[in-house]
Formats: C-alpha cells, sequence, structure tokens
C-alpha cells in the first residue's frame, strides 16, 4: 500500500512542525516548503497526492499559487488561512482550492478536512476501473500495458506516459501545458512539438486508421483528448 504524499506550505516554521509531527505519525509522508516558489517546484517534482497551503506566503500570493497549480495538476488544495472574510474564501475555492480551514485551527478537523480531500480525488471503484477498453484495444493502467488485437503494443516510457495522462481524462481536454508539464517536466511547457510528435506515434501504434483518428483528437492551440 502506497503512503500518501502531502506538500506543507506555510512560512510559519511552527505550523510547518506541528503538521509534519501529526502528519508523519499518521504514516503519511510529508514535504515541506516556505515560499510559493519553492511550492510549485517540489509539487512538479515530487507528485503530492495532497498541499496544505497557507495564502499568506512571502514571495507570491496563495491564490496565484493555486492558479499555477491549476495550471497542470488537479491534486486537491486544502487551503490553511488567517484571512477569514467570506470574499478571500471564494477566491481561493475560485482558483481552485478543495476546501479552507482558517486559523487557529484543530488538528483532528484539518486531518479530517486532509482525508476527504484524498478521497474526493481517488477514481471511482476498484481494480476493474484500471482496465480501458477503447475500440481495437486495450489500456491496462495498474499493469502498464497495451493490448491491440490478442497481442501487447510496445509503447516507449514517453509514449505510455503520454497515454496514461489522456486515458486517466478520458473525454476531457487536457491542455498542451498540462501534458508537456505531467509528461517531460516543469521546463518544457512551450515544446508543443513534443506532443506533435509522439501523438503521431500514438496513433500509429493504436489507431484502426491514424490519419482520421477516433480515439486521439486534436483541439487545435488548445490541447488533446482521447475517446474510447
Amino acid at each position: 500500500m502506497t503512503m500518501t504524499r502531502v506538500l506543507v506550505v506555510d512560512d510559519e516554521p511552527q505550523i510547518v512542525r506541528a503538521l509534519e509531527l501529526n502528519l508523519k505519525a499518521r504514516a503519511y509522508e510529508v514535504d515541506s516548503a516556505g515560499d510559493g516558489a519553492t511550492a510549485l517546484r517540489i509539487a512538479a517534482d515530487r507528485h503530492p497526492d495532497v498541499i496544505v497551503l497557507d495564502l499568506g506566503l512571502p514571495d507570491m500570493d496563495g491564490v496565484d499559487v493555486i492558479r499555477d497549480l491549476r495550471g497542470w495538476t488537479r491534486v486537491p488544495v486544502l487551503v490553511l488561512s488567517a484571512r477569514h472574510s467570506s470574499d478571500e474564501k471564494v477566491q481561493a475555492l475560485d482558483a481552485g482550492a478543495d476546501d479552507y480551514v482558517t486559523k487557529p485551527f484543530g488538528m483532528d478537523e484539518l486531518l479530517a478536512r486532509l482525508r476527504a480531500a484524498v478521497r474526493r480525488a481517488e477514481p471511482p471503484g476498484g481494480e476493474g476501473d484500471s482496465v480501458v477498453e477503447a475500440h481495437g484495444f486495450t489500456v491496462d493502467l495498474n499493469a502498464k500495458k497495451v493490448h491491440r488485437e490478442g497481442r501487447d503494443v510496445r509503447l516507449t516510457p514517453t509514449e505510455w506516459h503520454l497515454l496514461e495522462v489522456l486515458v486517466r481524462n478520458a473525454g476531457r481536454l487536457v491542455g498542451q501545458k498540462q501534458l508537456l508539464q505531467e509528461v517531460w517536466g516543469p521546463s518544457y511547457q512551450t515544446e508543443t512539438n513534443y506532443l506533435r510528435v509522439y501523438m503521431a506515434q500514438l496513433r500509429r501504434k493504436l489507431e484502426e486508421n491514424p490519419s482520421h483518428p477516433r480515439h486521439f483528437i486534436t483541439e487545435p492551440g488548445m490541447g488533446y483528448r482521447f475517446e474510447r
């Protein structure tokens, strides 16, 4: 069973320490950051399962951190802030936060809300949902395998990673920036030629008619969508 990884973002060392102690005592893995830029870098490198975020950071507003995160990830964000006004709560939630806890806070309540945020982010169902059937091929997300016409399809690690992101977002448009960030990392957000090359390779290997794809759809200038 994999441990849940939490990223704690707060510039108050005593709050970071308290959260680290309580989370680690409950078998969470914990990373921490004292400013927004560090938080964004760690989020890209470590892929946390949930982020606990203070809004009053020394280098940038926490709302801007949320907006940046939402450009490429749906990781649950639990805001922990001394800001009590409803306008500020609405602003954070509209930016993409999943929940909002005001300081001072009760540790039990915070942990309960954190568990709820993680649960909501989990895909519904169990093992069966890891196998995605499309017309002509099958993707097994747990086994990291693709079958077409009864045979394994050999994919490179990059092809697989790109396929996995699209399949996990089946039916939804995935933006170019998000795909580049998730597959190649934060330094490649403008390299859209990478997407064109690798999407062509996936279509060649999996589409019945690669020049008229039915599964890997391009939304010009925006991104790509996987349809079963």
